[in-house]
């Protein structure tokens, strides 16, 4: 869809503008006020786990500056912002409730409600306290039980005021990731203890899904980051066969558990060496696959697969650290991801807006109790150009924004029930392994200075913002 278009294209009612963050990435004060370790504190401090030695200490000190952040907020017209509560600030050490933390998100939501932004709240954005991890993490079915309990605290001080609430953001890649490939905290390359981790983080969303709802939450519902997995050769069995396996641990393993009460059997045949099957207790997934008011989709990117070796001239991999890393795919470490002739992000992203077209309508397709859609998660990480004046051209992120919410617009108008946009991210920050190396932001920061400046792609995006309520 052209920019002219998508100036001119209405949107549906109520149709909400927001950003991104997550608390560990922008909040700093990582020993401040009763908060303690979470996994990637710990993590920060293994040696080579971080690019650049890089932690969390100050990050972008969003702790101490967040009414000048709102205020930003405020001035790029957003409708709402989607941010996490930390756990590890919430109940340290995974003790007891810290009412300072939960002071600071209560001084947060205020804010943004006298700003008349949306407050969108997510509770799980990876950062499980380490005294937890130490106790066998998400791998050890007790966290799940914690995790209902923290639920509970974080309600408690804000269920007041707060109406949107998500469970988990991403779990892919705080279980595959973090417990199999080990590029993320804990940095623990485990496949069975990987496969625990996704099984318990389901059971923690749908225990805390029912808990909030019978508390009163209007809206309640989980993060997804989704992918279109294609077959480099659709005519190649064993390509065919590399996009089925990654279809399903990337998207199908968390879909329908959720959606449907199951696991994809192809799934469990998969991994069957790692024991999933045995994971599951009686009742697990009446207990997961309860009702949600929303989904909301991360997407950044495709993914092309292969079932063959990567070529001896393929371009290596894109990665944070030389640290030792494994495939996050679980019985399916085989499959490779040959590039495509298309642009890159400075993370090595294909850029290919049409590919979120395709995923919300697959969606729609598959999933006849689909609830409505939020895109919570869409942006790219470029190199910044800071002008003479001051001023910060990122002319490849601005198209990249504008362009996958054109996609967005062209799967409303296929009658995809698509509710809302949140640009990744607000603010450049604590990238997870990548340190400060890779910047998201629609909004500079300077890690000098803390000094913050609407970047050229945050000023496009508020542009749009105020022409589509011009429509409306």
């Amino acid at each position: 869809m052209s920019i002219n278009k998508l100036h001119d294209f209405s949107w549906p009612t109520g149709f909400l503008w927001g950003s991104a963050t997550a608390a560990a990435q922008i909040e700093g004060a990582a020993h401040l006020d009763g908060k303690e370790d979470s996994i990637w504190d710990a993590f920060a401090r293994v040696p080579n786990a971080i690019a650049g030695g890089d932690h969390l200490e100050v990050a972008v000190d969003h702790y101490h500056r967040y009414t000048e952040d709102v205020g930003i907020m405020k001035n790029l017209g957003l409708d709402s912002y989607r941010f996490s509560t930390s756990w590890a600030r919430v109940v340290p050490g995974g003790r007891s409730v810290n009412a300072k933390g939960l002071d600071f998100y209560s001084r947060l939501v205020d804010e943004l409600l006298e700003a008349n932004i949306l407050p969108w709240l997510t509770l799980y954005h990876w950062d499980l306290p380490q005294a937890l991890e130490e106790r066998g993490g998400w791998a050890n079915r007790d966290t799940a039980y914690r995790f209902v309990e923290y639920a509970q605290a974080v309600h408690g001080a804000l269920g007041d005021r707060v109406t949107h609430w998500t469970t988990f953001n991403e779990p892919l890649c705080s279980s595959l990731i973090g417990y199999a490939a080990g590029e993320h905290a804990p940095g623990r390359r485990e496949p069975r203890a990987a496969l625990a981790a996704m099984h318990h983080q389901h059971l923690a969303h749908g225990l805390a899904t029912s808990e909030l709802r019978e508390l009163g939450v209007e809206k309640i519902g989980i993060t997804l980051n989704l992918t279109n997995a294609v077959p480099n050769d659709p005519n190649d069995s064993a390509d065919l066969d590399a996009a089925r396996r990654i279809d399903a641990l990337w998207n199908r393993m968390y879909l329908d558990p959720i959606l449907c009460g199951s696991y994809p059997a192809d799934l469990l045949e998969d991994v069957k060496e790692y024991g999933l099957a045995e994971l599951i207790k009686p009742g697990d997934l009446v207990a997961i696959h309860q009702p949600i008011d929303f989904l909301g989709v991360n997407h950044y990117h495709d993914d092309n697969v292969s079932g063959h070796p990567a070529s001896a001239h393929a371009a290596p991999a894109v990665v944070p650290t030389n640290s030792p890393k494994s495939s996050p795919f679980v019985g399916s470490e085989h499959v490779s991801f040959p590039a495509r002739d298309l642009p890159l992000t400075a993370m090595g992203w294909e850029v290919n807006p049409a590919g979120l077209r395709t995923l919300l309508n697959r969606l729609k397709a598959d999933y006849s109790n689909l609830p409505p859609l939020y895109i919570t998660e869409n942006g790219a990480a470029y190199e910044d150009t800071v002008e003479a004046d001051g001023s910060v051209a990122d002319s490849e992120r601005a198209a990249y924004i504008l362009d996958h919410i054109g996609a967005v617009a062209e799967a409303i108008e296929d009658g995809v029930d698509v509710r809302g946009y949140f640009v990744w991210s607000l603010l450049d920050n604590f990238e997870w392994a990548w340190g400060y190396a890779k910047r998201f932001g629609i909004v500079r920061v300077d890690y000098d200075t803390q000094e913050r400046t609407i970047k050229d792609s945050g000023l496009a995006y508020a542009k749009l913002i105020a022409a589509s309520r011009t429509l409306a």
